[in-house]
């Protein structure tokens, strides 16, 4: 612990190192948040499978800090989407997510997840979750390894790392707005997305009235 949050650049006289650390805020408080990251449970598909196995025993990720998952999203730090994401379930990954508190994080597990993987084609699945909310890491594979999800994991705690007190979001004296809930209908449509159809329907319909009025 003393080695990660000592400042090198301040000297600490010989007789004092034992006893004494100088550090800076942003260490202090990232070094907090990335060894206490408390992943949500919940799982989509074949993936959730090797993320409770990263949990287990034999990999056991609660090396990392990472040992306590919440079955609350308003107890949880990071998102881990792992399997296949269908529309029908984007709805409730939105609401998810915009019940967890910030500082908050999406780690895509696998191939589903980062980009729609062997079912991207489908009718019903959504190519990656990332078409609707922000994701901090990508964990390639199909499924990926115990290995692989660590591997994101520790990515996950050195972008922490990085992160200062001054510039994160969460501190900003502007409101983070919630992400709109997608609209299940015939299809998936993201609200965000109306005022485009809205315009496009516009443009269609003045075409149509054009052609008509010609003939």
């Amino acid at each position: 612990m003393t080695d990660e949050l000592n400042n090198p650049d301040i000297p600490i006289p010989d007789e004092l190192k034992g006893q004494v650390t100088v550090t800076t805020l942003d260490k202090i408080y990232n070094w907090g948040r990335r060894s206490s990251i408390w992943p949500m449970m919940f799982g989509l598909a074949c993936c959730a499978i090797e993320m409770i196995a990263t949990a287990a025993s034999r990999y056991d990720f609660s090396r990392f800090g990472m040992e306590i998952m919440r079955p609350s999203p308003r107890q949880s730090d990071v998102m881990i989407v792992s399997g296949t994401v269908t529309k029908k379930m984007v709805p409730q990954i939105v609401r998810l997510y915009n019940q967890m508190p910030e500082p908050k994080y999406v780690l895509a597990m696998g191939a589903c997840a980062s980009g729609g993987g062997p079912f991207k084609e489908g009718y019903s699945v959504v190519s990656g979750i990332d078409k609707f909310l922000p994701v901090d890491v990508y964990v390639p594979g199909c499924p990926p390894t115990p290995q692989a999800l660590l591997h994101g994991l520790i990515k996950l705690q050195e972008k922490i790392d990085q992160q200062s007190i001054k510039s994160v979001d969460w501190y900003d004296k502007k409101a983070i707005e919630e992400i709109p809930i997608p609209v299940l209908g015939p299809d998936l449509i993201d609200p965000r997305d109306f005022m485009r159809i809205k315009g496009s329907s516009k443009a269609t319909l003045k075409t149509d009235n054009e052609k008509s009025s010609e003939n």
